[in-house]
Formats: C-alpha cells, structure tokens, sequence
C-alpha cells in the first residue's frame, strides 16, 4: 500500500509539472514542492481506504497552490526564506517565530519551529510552518527537518 501511495504521488507530480510547462523553474520547482507537501498531507489525513485517494487530492491541491508560490518568488526569495530557515531551525526555541522580508520584491515570510524531537539514531528533527506572503496573498506550508552531521538542516518532508 506505501507503494502504491508513493508512486501515486510520483505520478502526480510529475504529471503537474508537465502541465506547468510554460511557467519558468520557479514555477516547476513551487509545483514540485508543493505536491510533494501535499502528498505528504493527505497521507497523514487519510486511513486505509482513503488515504490513496487523500495523497492524490493533496498532491494536485498543492501543486496547485505550489505553482501560484512558485510563480512569485525570486531566486533572492528562495535564498533569503533557506537562510532564515536554517538559523530558526538552529537556534530559536519551539514556538518562537523569525521573519525574512525580501524589500525589492516585497516577499516575505515567517518559520515557526513547532516541534523538536531526536530520531533512535541520534538525529535531531524540528517540525515547523512557513507562512509566505506573495504579492499580499498568504500561503501556509508545514514541514520536518533534520540536522546533518554538517550542522545544516535537510527538509525530509
């Protein structure tokens, strides 16, 4: 059945970005993610029967809304919302919000850490939200990540 789910969600993806072929890779990169994301949601939410059809609702609904992202944000977006993402991570307690603002753009976000925990191996993770403000509209993201050996932070999901 995991299986199953994942090469559903693959497809999907992979589907959304075809369909996102005149769009430039701001827009194909803010799709993939956002399918991915929502893939991941509607696994969480679906059970048993459900849930193939959950990841699929959530893979297209975030593709959706990950290319609307994707459209907008700049390369000095992208960079100046990882570089925030990686300090919050590090350094700012569980529910201690920081923002960055890109001012040529007028893009500009919040992460919020909502969770820390260590994995069996050793590994610590964080959940955290990601709200982006493009162009006014709001678009809310939520995610895990775990700190590599390196001391930087990879999203696993």
């Amino acid at each position: 059945m995991k299986r199953l789910v994942a090469i559903t969600a693959m497809l999907a993806m992979l589907g959304l970005a075809g369909c996102d072929s005149m769009g430039g890779p701001k827009q194909t990169g803010g799709t993939l993610v956002g399918a991915g994301t929502g893939a991941l949601i509607g696994s969480q939410i679906g059970k048993g029967d459900t849930r193939l059809a959950a990841v699929a609702i959530g893979t297209l609904l975030g593709g959706i809304v990950g290319s609307e992202v994707g459209k907008s944000l700049d390369r000095a977006d992208r960079l100046e919302m990882a570089n925030t993402t990686n300090h919050t991570l590090e350094t700012y307690p569980t529910g201690s919000q920081a923002e960055w603002r890109n001012p040529d753009s007028g893009n500009y976000g919040t992460v919020t850490p909502t969770r820390t925990y260590q994995r069996e191996d050793g590994t610590y993770c964080r959940e955290f939200q990601q709200t982006v403000y493009v162009g006014g509209q709001m678009e809310e993201a939520y995610g895990t990540a775990c700190r590599q050996s390196d001391g930087t932070w990879r999203i696993v999901s």
